[in-house]
């Protein structure tokens, strides 16, 4: 199964219907998207020697010929490194040099960056840079066969951060994106070929998953001109594509309830808005309801499971005479169909309902481990089970609600931060002798991010200017810290290790 078989199949099935938009210009039908993948599959194969497994880098803001490149990747039979373009340029040559990948495809806003990297990271040979003269021409060569992958062979790499800060690439196979989509038309939405997908969030992330549905059932993916969230301009989208749905992070949600644009709006076109990736609080969720009606979703899952653990569907968010709404509307849902989810102890050892442990999940849709780090798929799936590290528990009518996450990862404004990365940033300082980092609540993000610092031994606290100017240099700026908390020892245990949870409990006294 090459999950490529959608888009030369609509390339038949459905040829004069748009397959891709640009705003709301169509960039190309099915029969012109089709023929483009399956030309720049050939290309990548003949002209830039390229065999079934080797791994293409797609590092670009969203467009329609980050679609095309996806899926011609994958008509060649290679295997695709989506990268968030938001990260820091030392982070795409780590993601790109741990995951092998030969051949990168950006676009000019990151060309400087990844062109850079040719010769850096070992593997890179060639940037292609898109759209541009040299994947106009990929994308004309004569067509290439699809080749066949087998369910178990990777997909999409997708790299998500561990507890030592440093990613690791999820592991998807055709079979985990495909077992996606079809839990997406059993729990979340049917979807018509008559719909659209707009792709407001990073296609490297939600949305790019979220809209593979959509590609599979012939629906329009539509890519705002913008690159972003903008009322005004989704809006106007909305009057021109019928059936619209998106992926969004809670905060995009409360963005648009609070956006002018959207309050006058024709919303008979909106179908559908799946929220995730951070919990959203009930009040926020009550203003988006009252704006958009019953048509959000919330999904929870991880890189590793992608997208789907558990499901808050529309029909749950519109039944507000059930006598614990409220609870479930601050819950994440009910497990999905296609997987087995359950709460377990320190020895994973199953939970009764009402208990706190760890979420686990199993099913088909899991990934196959993390590229190159056995060591790490041993322990995220020990027992045959996936260990997501977040605490949660399960109520009596079987809805998950999250309690904490025993990784210390911070989620601001639906992008993921690991405690552990930044710190290292911050102790590449001189001026920094210790450093703690921790998520307090922040009612526009989710959670900001702030640092405890402790300077080094006979010296002044570094000026605020120079820590930031640290982060900048070496991690993307969504990762900084927003406040810097000057302390003369960090609180720590027995063993020496630091207690985070005191540190969150001052900001959350703080708050209060």
């Amino acid at each position: 199964m090459n999950l490529a078989v959608w888009v030369e199949r609509h390339g038949r099935r459905r040829p004069d219907k748009p397959a891709l938009a640009d705003g709301e210009r169509m960039h190309a039908d099915w029969r012109a998207f089709a023929a483009r993948t399956a030309g720049a599959a050939g290309a990548l194969r003949d002209d830039l020697g390229l065999s079934p497994g080797d791994r293409v880098a797609i590092v670009m803001r969203n467009r329609p010929e980050y679609l095309e490149a996806l899926f011609a990747i994958w008509h060649a039979g290679l295997v695709a490194v989506p990268v968030n373009a938001r990260l820091h340029r030392d982070e795409f040559a780590y993601v790109l040099d741990q995951s092998g990948s030969a051949v990168a495809v950006t676009d000019a806003d990151h060309a400087d960056d990844v062109e850079s990297l040719v010769g850096t990271a070992a593997s890179l040979q060639a940037v292609v840079l898109a759209p541009g003269e040299r994947w106009d021409r990929l994308t004309a060569a004569s067509p290439a066969p699809l080749v066949d992958r087998q369910p178990e062979d990777p997909a999409w790499l997708f790299y998500t951060s561990g507890t030592t800060g440093r990613p690791k690439g999820a592991t998807l196979t055709h079979r985990s994106l495909l077992i996606m989509s079809l839990s997406y038309f059993a729990d979340i939405d049917p979807v018509m070929p008559s719909d659209s997908m707009l792709h407001a969030a990073p296609l490297s992330h939600g949305s790019g998953l979220y809209g593979l549905p959509h590609v599979a059932r012939g629906a329009v993916s539509v890519v705002p001109e913008s690159g972003g969230v903008d009322g005004e301009e989704i809006a106007a989208l909305l009057r021109h594509w019928p059936g619209m749905s998106f992926f969004a992070a809670p905060t995009m949600v409360k963005r648009l309830v609070g956006d002018r644009a959207i309050a006058e709006a024709d919303l008979s076109h909106l179908k559908t808005i799946v929220y995730g990736g951070a919990p959203m609080y009930l009040a926020d969720l009550e203003d988006a309801l009252a704006v958009f009606g019953p048509r959000l979703a919330q999904i929870y899952g991880q890189g590793e499971t992608p997208m789907t653990i558990t499901a808050l569907s529309k029909e749950d968010h519109a039944d507000r005479n059930h006598p614990r709404w409220r609870d479930r509307m601050q819950s994440v849902g009910f497990p999905r169909t296609d997987v087995e989810v359950r709460v377990v102890d320190d020895d994973d050892g199953e939970l009764p309902v009402g208990e706190v442990g760890e979420v686990v999940v199993r099913g088909d849709v899991v990934m196959a481990g993390y590229w190159e780090r056995p060591e790490a798929t041993a322990e995220a799936l020990r027992g045959g089970w996936l260990h997501t590290g977040d605490v949660g528990s399960f109520d009596t009518d079987g809805y998950l609600t999250l309690r904490d996450r025993s990784k210390d990862l911070i989620i601001s404004g639906g992008m993921n931060i690991y405690p552990r990365e930044v710190e290292e940033t911050l102790l590449r300082h001189p001026g920094v002798g210790a450093a703690a980092v921790v998520g307090r609540p922040d009612t526009e993000w989710g959670e900001s991010v702030v640092a405890f610092v402790v300077a080094a031994d006979g010296v002044a606290p570094p000026p605020v200017e120079d820590l930031d100017r640290t982060c900048l240099d070496h991690i993307a700026r969504f990762k900084r810290p927003k406040d810097y908390r000057f302390v003369d020892a960090l609180p720590t245990n027995n063993y020496g290790k630091v207690v985070k949870r005191e540190l969150r409990e001052q900001l959350r006294a703080e708050a209060e």
